[in-house]
């Protein structure tokens, strides 16, 4: 008896956009730094790469008429805006940035929550889900859907929290909406160091936290059969990479390092020897995200941004054209996705598998 092909659906479509602290014609002579191009001159450059659907950023107050002008001359919307929050304290900022993202059009606006409330204490799980739950309902009167951020410096640096409030929050019927950017993850492997601050040493070493997402059981792999990674983004990392060690903090400390170069740096760009093969594990993360969208129908991923940023803990300092590092990563998630839909539309990959051997 014939059995009929499977019925392959269409995904939604994953829209790709450049953060805005990525626009930067960097290079040895003009280091990366906190100084922006004008708002007009982002989105320009943006535009003229040809690879993006959208400009990330929030706007502040002060500039919002500046991208409004600058989203209708050319044509480039703002579907995403990330901004970071202190229980205790910013409550009206996010309040406010809520509406914000409504009047630029933004769709998804990304939250990294301090793990620290103002009064000091560490925030308990129920409290961020509580947290999650009254933004989910503020944010849905704006037209607005939330999603929290795994990122170093918030709660989320806590891994295992991660799966615990994302619970708590389906718990009530709610989706819990996540923002995957693994290099949050990744740049921790082989690196104790860094993984006490995810409290997770013990556990990568006895195996029962695995950070490589080429691993099955990964923390990517976890999150991602949740189903709730809505937005992912990537920024390249190595494993155990150097520190930004052209950028020191006030205590004299060299930044952490969470980014590394997408594309060979030239002499002089770079701090630090760089090895392709290093990327492989930031790649594989895309790709993870991107196969999981095309055998789940109900895949919630919908944004993917490119995030090779000027912050100090990223680039700052760095002499490597910052924009053109952004324009190669877009470049990237488009060649993988299609690759992807080929081998879906050939039968090589079904749910939870990878490419069948020749």
């Amino acid at each position: 008896m014939h059995n009929p092909e499977p019925q392959r659906i269409d995904p939604q479509p994953v829209l790709i956009g450049c953060n805005g602290r990525g626009v930067q014609l960097s290079s040895v002579d003009s280091p990366v730094s906190l100084e922006e191009l004008p708002i007009r001159e982002q989105f320009r450059r943006v535009k003229e790469a040809g690879v993006f659907d959208y400009f990330d950023r929030i706007p502040l107050r002060a500039d919002l008429d500046q991208y409004l002008s600058a989203m209708s001359e050319f044509d480039l919307p703002i579907h995403t805006a990330s901004w970071f929050y202190q229980l205790g304290r910013d409550e009206a900022l996010l309040a406010d940035n809520l509406k914000i993202c409504k009047e630029v059009g933004a769709r998804c606006h990304n939250i990294m929550t301090f793990k620290e409330h103002a009064d000091g204490h560490v925030l308990s799980n129920q409290e961020i889900a509580d947290h999650y739950l009254k933004t989910y309902d503020l944010a849905a009167s704006y037209g607005v859907e939330p999603s929290f951020e795994l990122h170093v410096n918030m709660w989320t640096e806590s891994f295992k929290r991660v799966e615990a409030v994302a619970s708590l929050v389906m718990e009530r019927g709610i989706p819990f909406n996540f923002t995957l950017d693994y290099s949050h993850v990744n740049f921790k492997i082989g690196n104790p160091e860094e993984q006490a601050v995810s409290e997770v040493r013990e556990d990568v070493e006895n195996g029962t936290v695995i950070l490589d997402p080429f691993e099955p059981g990964s923390l990517c792999e976890r999150w991602l059969e949740m189903g709730i990674v809505k937005w992912t983004q990537l920024r390249s990392v190595a494993p155990n990479q150097p520190k930004n060690l052209w950028h020191r903090e006030a205590d004299g400390n060299f930044a952490r390092g969470i980014q590394y170069p997408f594309v060979k740096p030239q002499p002089g760009e770079w701090h630090s020897d760089w090895h392709a093969y290093l990327l492989e594990p930031s790649k594989e993360a895309i790709r993870k995200a991107l196969r999981y969208h095309i055998t789940h129908p109900d895949s919630p991923l919908r944004y993917i941004t490119t995030e090779m940023i000027n912050l100090p803990d990223y680039g700052l300092g760095a002499r490597y054209n910052l924009l053109e590092q952004n324009i190669a990563a877009a470049k990237f998630i488009r060649r993988t996705w299609e690759e992807i839909k080929a081998l879906h539309k050939a039968g090589l990959i079904d749910a939870g598998q990878k490419r069948q051997p020749q």
